[in-house]
Parts: structure tokens; C-alpha cells; sequence
């Protein structure tokens, strides 16, 4: 497995999925970024919700399916 360059970090759905626990849908990206802080998760974590397109979510696949089209 090669190692990525610099600070950029593999996006898991999995892990960030985590840091979502207990979010009420639907939300939207301001929410689902608010509950990721509420959980404590990394500022890595944070980065990559933040790049997701501003919606609503209606359920946790939802925000994989837009995690996995982040580039």
C-alpha cells in the first residue's frame, strides 16, 4: 500500500460515520458538521465535512455517497 503525500488523509465513511452518531435527520452540511464537533472529532475529520456539498442529508448513506465523490 503506497503512503499519501503530505497531510492529505484517506477518507473512511466508516470512522466519520462515528463522529455522526445521533444526528437527527434530515441535516444539513451545518449540522452535520456541528454534531462532528460535538463528538470530539479530529480537526482532519472536520476538514473533509466541510468539503462536502452544502444540502440536506436525509440519512447516513447519504453523506458517504457525497464523502466518496470527494476528490
Amino acid at each position: 500500500m503506497s503512503q499519501s503525500s503530505g497531510t492529505e488523509r484517506a477518507i473512511n465513511p466508516i470512522e466519520i460515520q462515528g463522529y455522526l452518531k445521533g444526528l437527527d435527520y434530515p441535516a444539513n452540511k451545518d449540522a452535520v458538521i456541528a454534531r462532528a464537533r460535538q463528538s470530539h472529532a479530529p480537526e482532519s475529520i472536520l476538514d473533509i465535512l466541510m468539503r462536502l456539498p452544502n444540502k440536506e442529508y436525509s440519512r447516513p448513506t447519504d453523506i458517504s455517497s457525497a464523502l466518496g465523490k470527494l476528490k
